[in-house]
């Protein structure tokens, strides 16, 4: 099993669910790292405004849309589903200060100018961490600022794997049916090794927890700084 290009594939399948539903995709007014609207916002990436920024697995493409229209950021929003990049293109294809880029994550940051924000909503569980951080290192300025969130216990109460290996989660779609994908999901003290190795300094890491009992689902917001 090759994990990456299963993702690629379930997150292509993913976005032609929706495009064939005919899905809308509203604006957002905050940030949301985890999945409901509780816990830090975009206060985190720091003051933004004409900083080069890189949203990464940017999906859909609001996230990346609210920060160059509501914090006048340049921001660079890549993903690697042909199907996610179509429906941002439809909806965010005009926003001034964004650039929608449809490429493998990791061969894009190889290339591109360095970055004084990078950020991730959930994007970086679904790459390979040995592969993805060094080029995460080498794009950011010095005094650079990452922050990116991650699955940490799954719906059947899953928490963080042993290894720093992919293992099969579900993606649920809407209106029934599910997709399987591979992801990374690492304990804290995992991540901060692995960023250490590359010279980022984890600064804080929030827990973003249902807000209502009984549901384990539960994610990691990791914040994190070059030398």
């Amino acid at each position: 099993m090759d994990a990456e290009p299963t993702n690629s594939e379930a997150w292509t399948a993913y976005g032609a669910h929706h495009l064939a539903r005919g899905t809308d995709t509203p604006d957002v007014d905050r940030f949301t790292w985890g999945f409901w609207p509780t816990g830090p916002g975009a206060e985190v990436l720091g003051d933004v405004s004409g900083r080069r920024v890189l949203d990464l697995g940017s999906g859909t493409g609001r996230y990346a849309a609210h920060l160059a229209r509501e914090h006048g950021a340049l921001v660079d929003a890549v993903d690697a589903s042909a199907t996610q990049y179509e429906r941002a293109r439809a909806r965010y294809g005009r926003q001034p200060g964004l650039n929608l880029i449809l490429a493998d994550a990791v061969e894009h940051l190889r290339t591109a100018e360095p970055y004084d924000v990078i950020y991730s909503i959930h994007g970086f569980a679904y790459i390979n961490p040995r592969r993805l951080l060094p080029a995460v290192a080498a794009a950011l300025r010095p005094g650079g600022r990452l922050v990116f969130s991650v699955l940490h216990t799954d719906s059947d109460g899953h928490g963080p794997s042993a290894t720093v290996t992919a293992r099969p989660e579900i993606l649920p779609l809407a209106g029934g049916g599910r997709l399987t994908v591979w992801m990374w999901v690492l304990a804290p003290e995992s991540w901060e090794n692995l960023l250490a190795e590359h010279g980022l300094a984890v600064d804080r890491v929030n827990a973003l927890d249902a807000p209502e009992g009984g549901d384990p689902v539960s994610c990691r917001l990791f914040q994190a700084a070059t030398g």
